[in-house]
């Protein structure tokens, strides 16, 4: 039999630790294997048991809980899921917490957000198993090389880069676009979240970078120096009229189990743009963009997979390598250099599959 997965519950309330260790007891494969009503009691905790997975409240006596888990991804990584009424989706401390390394946030069961007990507790469940799989690393500081220089056909109007990401996203999305200068190329991204997160999300990495970064609408049109993330509930795609790009929001079906569906963003960019585009696809759970991805490779775009080494979850890089559509393969850290210099290379020469 596989090993349990280990959790630390980690809540100022003994009602809350309680019902929570009440949840996941009762999970098969799963165990509680400590508690704690403070970080620095969860600290004592933590060491005494190695645990796979953390759940963290916000609000908790000495230190706050994104002050604690700023620490625990500094000095001792483990996946986190953030168990707070703070946490709800769209809020600051929920994006400041994914920003951060968590893994996921859920509201705290028979919170008053709407949401019923039962399918609270199932949410948790299969987000600590998705955490268990998390592999984490020493945390970086952003943008440690600084801002790149802009490409010299950044303003062609005629290429675009295309970004897809799951779990650990957050993070990787922020450290890319703190890189991008002002006059960036235009980019669309994909990121798998909440249609309630999307704005926050934005309009943080909009005042944490260079580029404007908004939320993608229906007739917009990617230009320089900009950044469009799909809406949290519905697909961006991209098309081409006789003025260039244009963003095509649609209400259509799960692709790939996923709404926005980074397939859908990179088939459609494989058709509009052929081979002067870009695309990226970073760390996340499942296999969502690999066929997109194959593609944009087969219509001659540059692609790039995120490395295994880097990877939160090395699901959907790794099967957009095993696809094929995987042109080079980097960590994080050295992506974004090589998304500029590959967006200015783009339709310079035939590709072959």
């Amino acid at each position: 039999m596989p090993r349990p997965i280990r959790v630390v519950i980690v809540d100022d309330s003994a009602l809350m630790r309680e019902m929570l260790k009440d949840i996941l007891s009762r999970e098969a494969g799963m165990e509680v294997a400590g508690v704690a009503r403070d970080p620095f009691e969860a600290r004592e905790v933590i060491k005494a048991t190695n645990p796979d997975v953390i759940t963290l409240d916000v609000e908790m006596p000495k230190m706050d809980g994104l002050s604690f888990l700023e620490k625990i991804m500094t000095l001792r990584p483990t996946p986190v899921i953030m168990v707070s009424s703070l946490t709800r989706e769209g809020s600051d401390a929920a994006i400041r917490a994914l920003e951060l390394g968590a893994v996921d946030c859920v509201a705290k069961p028979g919170g008053s957000d709407g949401h019923g007990f039962e399918a609270t507790a199932m949410e948790l469940v299969s987000k600590i198993r998705v955490a268990a799989t998390a592999r984490l690393t020493m945390r970086r500081p952003a943008a440690a090389h600084g801002v790149l220089p802009t490409p010299r056909r950044a303003g062609s109007g005629k290429r675009l880069i295309a970004i897809g990401a799951s779990t650990g996203g957050v993070e990787r999305i922020r450290d890319v676009l703190a890189a991008m200068p002002a006059d960036c190329p235009p980019i669309v991204i994909t990121q798998h979240m909440g249609p309630s997160y999307v704005p926050s999300f934005a309009a943080r990495l909009d005042r944490l970078s260079a580029p404007t970064v908004r939320v993608a609408a229906h007739g917009d049109r990617p230009a320089q120096g900009q950044v469009l993330i799909a809406p949290g509930d519905r697909h961006l795609a991209i098309v081409r009229d006789t003025a260039g790009f244009v963003c095509h929001i649609q209400d259509t079906p799960a692709v790939s189990g996923h709404r926005p569906s980074v397939d859908v963003l990179f088939a459609s960019v494989a058709k509009a743009a052929g081979g002067n585009a870009v695309g990226v696809i970073l760390s996340g759970m499942g296999r969502d963009g690999a066929i997109g991805m194959k593609a944009m490779f087969d219509a001659g775009a540059f692609t790039i997979g995120e490395q295994e080494s880097s990877c939160v979850v090395y699901g959907m890089p790794r099967a957009a390598k095993e696809a094929g559509a995987v042109a080079v393969e980097l960590p994080l850290g050295q992506i974004p250099a090589e998304m500029l210099r590959a967006f200015d290379a783009v339709g310079e020469r035939p590709r072959t599959a």
